[in-house]
């Protein structure tokens, strides 16, 4: 029984002294030192005004050949799908009957041009007798009325015919732009133009295309109050289908005032090149749209915001070397960054990585961040260290 009361004595003098020694040291360290955090210095400045957004191309001119004159369609020209020049042969069109027609206004003319001839010779024997008082004054007149008559006559006659000459000439239908011609709607043998303008084909114009979205009315008031005044900046990037990007950017040339009742929105339009004629009208396509830029906005990575309850926020490290936080305003996503409006301050030290182990009010040594939020000195700052060797 004394021998193990002697025992528990000596150990627990022993942890005593271990313990006194342990505390020596720490406190001749100093204590634990300050965590490691990686931080970026954050400036404002001009931030372009980027959406993403979906659209539609359209062409940018799109023309429908119809038949204008009634008769049959006798052979299509053209190649469908092919390129055609303005002027040039899509259709041609029985021209029979027009051309009868025209023969038609072409006598009406000569016989209006002889009736007048006899009319004008009447009018001028009147004139050589009205001095002398051989004719009375009402015989005059009437030659003179009959001679107006005829010159009115012969004028209609040949309204008529160059009228004919026009329907004459619309039965070889030409294109009335440069584009590509779309397929035939209407086959060989089929009579056109009766009452209505047959649609015969369509002619896009694609070497440059229309993109056409649309923003709510929200997003453009929000795009309109932060946009730097005079900012000549709207352009649009289209990103295919199968992701890839376009290689020529497009510009914004309309915008409309009109709300559309149904959606809210209000339509926008760019214009994009495509001299190679690889982008296709009706094609949905994804936009990154630039409509202008914002003024004393800060990018901060995405790594360093942060949000509770009470709204986004940072933890930056201040001249004092201790960890505060800042809540912020963050407008919006802008590629691998948050583009902040309001809560910072020129030259702010914000954290981005290694923010588990900052606390509000507790120092940390503020280290150089990576792009990709890690500090540029530590890669692995936030693995534990490794155990130290055994003697």
């Amino acid at each position: 029984m004394v021998m193990n009361l002697r025992s528990v004595a000596l150990a627990a003098a022993l942890a005593l002294a271990l313990s006194a020694c342990g505390g020596d040291k720490d406190a001749a360290q100093g204590g634990m030192p300050p965590p490691e955090v990686g931080v970026v210095k954050v400036q404002p400045a001009n931030v372009p005004l980027q959406k993403d957004l979906v659209g539609r191309l359209a062409a940018y001119r799109s023309a429908d050949v119809r038949a204008r004159v009634p008769g049959v369609l006798q052979r299509r020209v053209y190649e469908e799908g092919s390129d055609v020049k303005v002027g040039q042969v899509l259709f041609q069109i029985d021209p029979a009957q027009l051309q009868a027609e025209v023969g038609q206004a072409q006598a009406a003319v000569a016989a209006a041009q002889a009736s007048y001839a006899n009319a004008k010779a009447t009018a001028s024997r009147a004139r050589q007798l009205a001095p002398a008082n051989f004719i009375s004054k009402s015989d005059l007149d009437n030659a003179l009325a009959a001679e107006r008559s005829g010159s009115a006559s012969v004028k209609q006659a040949e309204a008529a015919l160059a009228n004919a000459r026009i329907n004459l000439g619309y039965a070889t239908v030409r294109s009335p732009i440069n584009g590509r011609a779309g397929k035939q709607q209407v086959t060989e043998g089929a009579l056109v133009g009766q009452g209505t303008a047959t649609l015969l084909t369509t002619v896009d114009q694609i070497d440059q295309l229309y993109v056409n979205f649309s923003l709510s009315v929200a997003e453009l008031e929000q795009i309109r109050s932060a946009q730097v005044a005079g900012a000549d900046r709207a352009e649009v990037q289209v990103i295919l289908p199968d992701g890839s990007v376009y290689e020529r950017k497009g510009t914004l040339d309309f915008s409309g005032d009109v709300v559309d009742p149904a959606t809210g929105a209000i339509a926008l339009r760019a214009r994009v090149p495509n001299p190679d004629k690889t982008l296709l009208p009706g094609t949905y396509v994804t936009l990154k749209a630039v409509l202008g830029e914002q003024a004393n906005a800060y990018l901060v990575p995405q790594t360093g915001l942060l949000r509770d309850a009470s709204g986004a926020y940072v933890l930056v490290v201040g001249s004092d070397g201790k960890v505060a936080r800042k809540d912020v305003t963050a407008d919006r996503a802008q590629g691998a960054n948050w583009v902040v409006s309001k809560g910072l301050a020129p030259g702010d030290q914000v954290i981005i990585s290694g923010i588990q182990r900052a606390q509000p009010g507790q120092p940390a040594k503020a280290m150089p961040g990576s792009g990709n939020g890690a500090p540029a000195n530590a890669a692995a700052s936030d693995k534990p260290a490794a155990p130290a060797a055994k003697d």
